[in-house]
């Protein structure tokens, strides 16, 4: 073994100094459970909707889904970005760039989501027509996606603001957050949608006002721990480190997104065979966003975990904690393989209920039977793109990722007439292992560590 090069300088630095098995788990552990509030945050309104309103309405909610998927991941893939030169500069102890890439993501985003919410509310009709949305719901999808843009600066800044709280070691802070946002979304949503039958727009702003919520006050929380550390803010936005974000951040964005764009094209797709196929297809989405948090989390905890390390110079360090991530994936995927191929039919009918048509059911339960086997190929690419991503090697699996995207695209357009709307569903894992094999040549090739 290897001796460390630096000192500990408290229990903040466990992903530079602990055993990797311990330190990814311990930071892996808190992300999962606040990726699956954040997925059970995003799923309320499905759930409450469905039972509550209908299948069509549960229909109009899932119409809008792929789109606001986009929008998470950007989010979400943005934080990871910037949290990259975050994480490089705790785990040189530089504090004064820490605390300018924190403000310089913090505006930045704060801008783009601003202009992305003026855009999405003027053209939500076009692009839901686009979608081939069905007529019979589309009034509602755009109500219900207006209300959503007017949310999303608190979305971005939430985003932004969990992942530097995981690029300083405090990945417990977003959980604390999420289950808080989770819980006032859940009390809303259902005084919103069944005392005060507000229907899906009752869901909509019960969405919104959980995340305005949670934002600000994770924005005080951080502000309160940055002062823990020495060094001041030359300036809110600094060019030179934008630009830098910028380089990690849009590699990070389509890496994130890679999986939600291709969900928002092949959705035109899946809304021609009708709303009640859509209302399964809905269902069966919002579960596989769940069964996939493990993996997830794991890829981004190897994000933080690779880019602190090669701070540190502990390059020996990331390939061991990469092969430790490969078990965690193969426990986790098991499990879930486990859950959804002897349950289907109870987890589609959590949000179709029992007026749910037979067509609705029988998509949900196909898609979920069939992608049960398939999580851990999902979970090795997470792992090994968090890899790439933490060392900055952004070419690969910038590639990786738009080949899976491709594949995933084309083959639903091309073979929707012919297979049916299940070929959105099989070509997934298709697209998932090709996106593996190249980014594991990437890792192979040890332009990260460079």
């Amino acid at each position: 073994m290897k001796e460390d090069n630096l000192t500990p300088m408290n229990d903040k630095e466990y992903l530079i100094h602990d055993k990797p098995w311990k330190a990814l788990l311990l930071f892996s552990l808190p992300m999962m459970l606040g990726n699956l509030f954040q997925q059970l945050y995003t799923m309320t309104d499905s759930v409450i909707v469905g039972r509550f309103v209908g299948e069509a309405a549960l229909a109009s909610v899932g119409a809008s889904y792929s789109l606001t998927s986009v929008f998470i991941a950007v989010a979400i893939g943005g934080g990871v970005g910037s949290s990259v030169l975050v994480s490089r500069a705790f785990g040189a102890r530089r504090y004064d760039d820490l605390k300018v890439a924190v403000s310089t993501s913090l505006v930045s985003f704060l801008v783009l989501s601003v202009l992305l919410s003026i855009f999405g509310y003027l053209a939500a009709p076009e692009i839901m027509t686009a979608l081939n949305t069905p007529a019979d719901i589309l009034s509602d999808a755009v109500a219900y996606l207006r209300i959503y843009f007017l949310g999303l600066p608190f979305l971005f800044m939430y985003n932004i603001l969990s992942s530097t709280f995981n690029a300083l070691g405090k990945s417990k802070m977003p959980l604390f957050f999420l289950i808080f946002s989770s819980i006032l979304n859940v009390v809303l949503d259902l005084l919103f949608v069944a005392v005060f039958n507000l229907g899906i727009m009752g869901a909509a702003w019960a969405t919104l006002i959980a995340q305005g919520v949670s934002a600000c006050l994770s924005f005080a929380v951080l502000l309160k721990n940055l002062t823990a550390f020495e060094g001041h803010v030359s300036s809110l936005l600094d060019l030179t480190v934008l630009r830098k974000m910028v380089t990690l951040a849009i590699p990070s964005i389509l890496q994130q997104s890679t999986v939600s764009i291709g969900m928002m094209l092949v959705q035109s797709v899946v809304n021609s065979f009708g709303s009640e196929v859509l209302a399964g297809y809905s269902a069966g989405m919002r579960i596989e966003n769940i069964a996939t948090v493990a993996m997830v989390s794991i890829g981004n905890a190897m994000s933080s975990y690779t880019a602190q390390n090669l701070g540190a110079e502990k390059a020996w360090r990331v390939r061991e904690g990469y092969r430790v991530s490969y078990l965690m994936n193969i426990f986790f995927a098991l499990v879930v393989c486990l859950i959804l191929e002897l349950f289907p039919a109870r987890l589609i009918g959590m949000f179709v209920g029992a007026d749910g048509t037979e067509i609705a059911y029988q998509t949900g339960v196909d898609y979920l039977s069939f992608m049960g086997w398939f999580f851990a190929i999902i979970g090795f690419k997470m792992a090994t793109d968090g890899v790439l991503r933490g060392g900055g090697d952004v070419k690969v699996f910038t590639l990786s990722n738009l080949v899976n995207l491709g594949v995933r695209v084309i083959f639903s357009f091309l073979l929707a007439d012919t297979v049916g709307v299940a070929i959105v569903w099989y070509i997934v894992p298709v697209g998932w292992a090709l996106n593996w094999i190249i980014s594991f040549i990437g890792y192979r090739k040890g332009i990260w560590n460079r």
